[in-house]
């Protein structure tokens, strides 16, 4: 009699299993690893700089020194770029005009040819004059005071990067120096005038940045928005307001992004802004008018035409950013190395090559892995932008800072672009009930506490959220350098 066959049996069975387990924890130890690759790549960048630093300094006595206050510029490099940079692109990410990668190319080929051809070749050391050099005695007490000021103002920013508050890198290494001048000399060592009128531009900045940019925005609503043949108005007023940003911009260049090349005064400024207005104007005439052929006479077709000059003036912000802003980076940087190599302290030393690209590849690596979230804040979170109106918050970004060094006053990029778009913001909220009420769709009644609340154009958290983090940001910086002094001070003796 035959035997009744063994059932067959899957021998492999147990090796599935296993096999489905460990592909199960491979995709989790990606999805908790990925968090890390930003911090792995940022870490590997700062020992670059650090070997990069050990060989530049050669045989000096001083080399670990270098080494350090090296590493400290590079950490805050990555700070500017992560939190900074995302000022020139939000606008024009969040009104989609330019994709998320898109623009942290655009960024960071802009801010690092920024920093590299206009970048500046002399800072002050003092940063603008907050501490008088000869007041802090020997040059020890100064290389203490520049390396607390770098640590704690990149601490700050890392912070603020954190916590999604877009904050001035400018008075965050204001206030570092303050902090560190405070205690290695004195409260009498501060320039108190200087310090007063970087406090008034906290108001200055983001007030003037909001009206400039609402008044855009009410001046193109009635004349192209409402017009009854929209296309046609685009072809008069469209050409000109590029105009007008072209003009702003080779301005704001000429005169803050090409110091290191030549030396301008306001008046030539402005007439390299109206040269250059004048032919972009006679250039976007014709452009235009072939852009909008086939167009439907509709508002979204208003936003195609100002794609084009919306991705142009983000990519010029983040030129001219990085000409001003790396000096934030490498300015302290740049003056350990003088006096550690010189042994001297002065007002104003150049920054070497190698400084400078420490700076420029610094921001570039910070805003490639650490941006995007604060461009998504600042592009979407603040207020809906379409391209209109992240044009005229780029456009009041460069005619602001013009109108504030014709006055004298310090101002923050950072504020003048946050407060762009707060101010299109309130202005849309604004204008709404105001059309509303010509339309008598409210007839004239009150509206409900309820109701108003459901029509806010603008997160009110936010706007705590940024004016708490500007106006902490300097004594927060300044306490910080103090006790970041205090115990490099004590580590030395």
């Amino acid at each position: 009699m035959d035997t009744p066959p063994t059932p067959q049996v899957n021998r492999w069975k147990t090796l599935d299993k296993d096999l489905g387990r460990i592909g199960t924890l491979e995709l989790a130890t990606q999805y908790v690893a990925r968090p890390l690759v930003a911090p792995g790549v940022a870490l590997a960048f700062v020992a670059v700089v650090a070997i990069a630093a050990a060989v530049f300094s050669g045989g000096s006595p001083d080399r670990l020194l270098v080494i350090a206050a090296a590493v400290f510029g590079a950490y805050m490099a990555l700070n500017i770029g992560a939190n900074d940079v995302a000022n020139n692109m939000g606008p024009a990410v969040g009104a989609n005009a330019l994709t998320m990668g898109g623009a942290l190319v655009i960024a960071a080929i802009f801010e690092t040819a920024g920093a590299l051809i206009a970048g500046g070749d002399v800072v002050s050391t003092i940063s603008g004059g907050i501490v008088a050099p000869d007041a802090l005695g020997d040059g020890q007490a100064f290389v203490w005071a520049m390396m607390a000021a770098l640590l704690a103002s990149a601490l700050w920013l890392n912070l603020a990067t954190w916590l999604g508050a877009p904050v001035s890198t400018t008075h965050s290494i204001v206030g570092g120096v303050m902090g560190a001048g405070i205690v290695a000399a004195g409260f009498g060592a501060v320039n108190w005038p200087n310090m007063i009128s970087i406090a008034t531009s906290w108001v200055i900045s983001p007030v003037l940045g909001g009206i400039i940019a609402a008044v855009f925005l009410a001046f193109i609503k009635p004349r192209m928005i409402y017009a009854e043949d929209k296309i046609a108005a685009a072809r008069r007023w469209v050409p000109l307001l590029v105009a007008v940003m072209a003009g702003a911009f080779a301005a704001y260049l000429a005169l803050k992004g090409l110091s290191r090349l030549v030396k301008l005064g306001m008046g030539t400024a402005l007439l390299i802004g109206l040269i250059v207005g004048v032919v972009t104007w006679a250039i976007a005439v014709p452009m235009v008018r072939r852009q909008s052929e086939g167009l439907e006479n509709r508002k979204k077709s208003l936003k195609k035409l100002f794609g084009l000059p919306l991705v142009v003036s983000a990519a010029l912000l983040s030129f001219a950013h990085g000409a001003n802003d790396v000096a934030n980076a490498v300015g302290p940087l740049a003056a350990i190395v003088h006096a550690l190599g010189d042994g001297q302290i002065n007002g104003s030393v150049a920054i070497p090559v190698w400084v400078m690209m420490i700076g420029a590849a610094g921001i570039s690596f910070g805003l490639l892995l650490f941006g995007p979230r604060l461009i998504r804040l600042v592009g979407s979170e603040i207020t809906k932008l379409n391209p209109v109106r992240a044009f005229c918050v780029a456009l009041s970004a460069a005619i602001t800072v013009i109108v504030a060094s014709a006055l004298g006053l310090p101002v923050s990029s950072t504020h003048i672009a946050v407060g762009a778009i707060f101010g299109v913001g309130f202005y849309r909220e604004w204008h709404a009930e105001r059309r509303a009420r010509q339309l008598g769709l409210l007839k004239g009644k009150p509206v409900a506490p309820e109701e108003r609340t459901r029509r806010k154009l603008v997160r009110r958290s936010h706007v705590l959220t940024m004016v708490a983090a500007w106006v902490v940001t300097v004594p927060a910086t300044a306490l910080l350098a103090a006790l970041l002094f205090l115990g490099l001070s004590a580590l030395a003796a």
